[in-house]
């Protein structure tokens, strides 16, 4: 069957409309139906939402704008988000108005973190606009050693050490609130862990850091001088929106080429070229 364009559609639509016995009902719907809803692009989205609050000014995540706007829209439109910060920007304001949409959806914890996801966006979007670049950070499942994480950071973490050569173990998941007090919350939700260097060489750990990096991670080699921890690699998953609030903001500093930790000091971690999980699989 050929597609006719939106003009002839509509067109169709009055033809239809003239007809002897055609509801008028009819023709609005073949009417509406011809009207293609803008998309959003939930990785571009994701992208914004994670670096826009961290910028010290009001630059815009480039390739973001026009899907931050469409739900900036549909927040003002719910009375979430006031008319002067449906800018484009998904800074802090629209963070906050995000997680109280989710709120009212009876999301608690980390489903409403303000990081917008699969099915929040899609009602959201529901006769406004569709999604698509759909990120899911899949089912909760074990990486051993009595650690949780998701499906899609096993998957990372699986071709990192594909691209190595060896089996990455961990000392510390995703989804571990009240574990690690060093940790300040990054691993309280998903797309977070902590990567044992245990008889890793220096270089070895450099080689670690890049390897993660390079399948999506922010990973960075923490030292004992940085803090009250031992050798280990910290990697948080680029865009899972799962992401605690703490670790949205360490990917934030990641693009914005700080090294994750509270004095927001200069990236001191191997220089690749930042993509994500999805990306990288793209190629």
């Amino acid at each position: 069957m050929k597609l006719l364009p939106y003009a002839g559609a509509l067109a169709a639509a009055a033809l239809l409309a003239a007809l002897p016995g055609v509801p008028q009902a009819s023709a609005a719907q073949s009417a509406a139906g011809a009207r293609a809803l803008p998309g959003v692009n939930m990785e571009a989205l994701v992208k914004a939402a994670q670096i826009d609050p961290r910028r010290a000014d009001d630059t815009l995540t480039p390739g973001a704008k026009a899907s931050v706007l469409l739900v900036e829209q549909a927040l003002l439109d719910r009375k979430l988000l006031d008319k002067k910060w449906v800018d484009g920007y998904f800074g802090t304001t629209t963070v906050t108005a995000y997680a109280k949409y989710q709120k009212s959806l009876g999301y608690t914890g980390l489903d409403a973190n303000g990081m917008p996801g699969k099915t929040s966006l899609a009602k959201l979007g529901a006769g406004r606009f569709t999604v698509a670049h759909v990120i899911t950070p899949g089912s909760k499942v074990s990486a051993g050693g009595g650690f949780v994480v998701n499906t899609r950071t096993r998957s990372m973490l699986a071709e990192a050490g594909r691209l190595l050569g060896r089996t990455l173990v961990l000392d510390q998941g995703s989804y571990n609130p009240g574990g690690d007090p060093t940790s300040a919350g990054t691993h309280d939700g998903g797309g977070v862990v902590d990567v044992s260097v245990k008889v890793m060489s220096s270089a070895t750990r450099v080689s670690v850091a890049r390897a993660l990096r390079r399948v999506g991670f922010a990973a960075w080699v923490r030292s004992p001088q940085q803090g009250d921890w031992p050798w280990h690699i910290h990697a948080a998953a680029i865009s899972d929106t799962d992401l605690s609030g703490q670790a949205q903001h360490q990917i934030g500093d990641y693009y914005l080429g700080q090294n994750g930790l509270a004095d927001r000091g200069p990236d001191d971690g191997p220089k690749v070229a930042i993509r994500t999980w999805e990306e990288y699989q793209r190629g």
